[in-house]
């Protein structure tokens, strides 16, 4: 048995695999059944007779298919030492019992504590921009600075936005929890792998509510997103399209009373359009760094006010670095030819203004000769 699995577990794993469990329905049936094991073990008509139901999933085939699958599970788990958190273990994370559709069990790779302090999810577009990947990096860099070690983050392991969130975590020392849309016998997709040990060996997670006999299918991804939305406090979405699983995860975060934020961005990006429309229909809330959130969800902030106030401040800039600054501001990202235009400064002289803005953090520098803010 894995390291921390109840005795019971066999029977509780079976119970998760009945169609339609949840937590509302288990609750209900072990307030007039007295165990997991009870339940597989007592005949069709007594359970019936108990339940007043005669569903198919009572029958004696359905719940001897499900204890049979819950076996072989069981030997995945123990050779892969993998935790199985039960709705009423006290590990269980008490944010999920609060969604009206909870699973009652989760697999989890890795020791991070999902009951932490502040939990913060943060989801947008596959298709993440340098302006997305580059806010995602400060939003969990000021995050980490603020609530110190009381901070975990968590993503849903796909590319763009998820990916960064978790690598922005990593990077800070802040641990981060992969939610996946498979079991735990693969990370999807296979490219993040190295991603997901790194996380499970600093102190993160990789968690599923799926076994590693379930196939991946398209549906899966979607009911992922609602234990994304309910592990958290509160939903960041960094950019999304007008349409996908970004949005769908902060609908599902809001119908949890779960605060959703997003990252305003220019009204003709793509991918600040979805964005931009939560924000216009009063759906979520907009924010532009990390104190916004803190402020907006009243956490305290662990960091001394002398560094709040440095954080609040750029480097002291020269007039022409700030011209640079105020330029990038006012037309996102520029090419270095349109920077020398409308400074009417050459190339060699503005070339050392962008670098030293580079250094100091203030800008990046994009493929192509172009820049950006940071």
């Amino acid at each position: 048995m894995a390291i921390g699995n109840s005795p019971d577990i066999l029977y509780r794993m079976a119970l998760a695999g009945i169609r339609g469990m949840g937590v509302e329905l288990a609750q209900r049936l072990l307030d007039v059944i007295p165990s997991e094991k009870d339940f597989f073990q007592m005949s069709d008509t007594d359970l019936m007779a108990i339940t007043g139901s005669r569903s198919k999933v009572w029958e004696r085939g359905h719940r001897d298919e499900m204890l049979r699958k819950a076996e072989r599970e069981m030997r995945f788990v123990e050779r892969k030492n993998i935790r199985v958190l039960y709705f009423t273990d006290a590990s269980f994370p008490q944010r999920l019992l609060n969604a009206s559709d909870a699973p009652i069990l989760l697999y989890v790779t890795g020791n991070c504590d999902l009951n932490a302090k502040h939990v913060v999810s943060i989801v947008g577009t596959r298709r993440s921009t340098h302006y997305g990947a580059a806010f995602c990096d400060k939003l969990v860099e000021g995050l980490s600075q603020l609530l110190e070690n009381e901070l975990v983050v968590v993503s849903g392991l796909a590319y763009g936005t998820d990916i960064n969130a978790h690598r922005a975590a990593l990077k800070r020392g802040v641990p981060t929890v992969g939610v996946q849309a498979c079991g735990l016998n693969k990370i999807y997709p296979a490219e993040h792998r190295n991603d997901a040990a790194r996380m499970v060996q600093q102190g993160g997670a990789v968690v599923s509510d799926y076994t590693s006999q379930d196939q991946i299918h398209r549906g899966n991804f979607l009911a992922r997103n609602r234990i994304i939305a309910a592990l958290s406090d509160c939903t960041v979405v960094v950019e999304s399209a007008n349409k996908g699983g970004a949005l769908v995860t902060a609908n599902i975060a809001a119908s949890y009373s779960r605060d959703v934020f997003v990252v305003p961005g220019r009204v003709t990006d793509e991918f600040s359009k979805g964005c931009n429309r939560l924000i216009m229909n009063n759906q979520a809330a907009a924010i532009t760094c990390a104190e916004d959130l803190l402020n907006a969800m009243r956490w305290e902030s662990k960091m001394i006010p002398e560094k709040a106030t440095e954080m609040e401040l750029f480097p002291q800039l020269t007039a022409e670095q700030q011209t640079i600054v105020d330029l990038l501001r006012k037309h996102g990202d520029l090419h270095i030819n349109d920077l020398a235009g409308m400074m009417a400064m050459p190339i060699y002289r503005l070339m050392s203004a962008l670098v030293e803005l580079d250094t100091k953090g203030v800008i990046a520098t994009l493929p192509g000769c172009r820049y950006s803010m940071k």
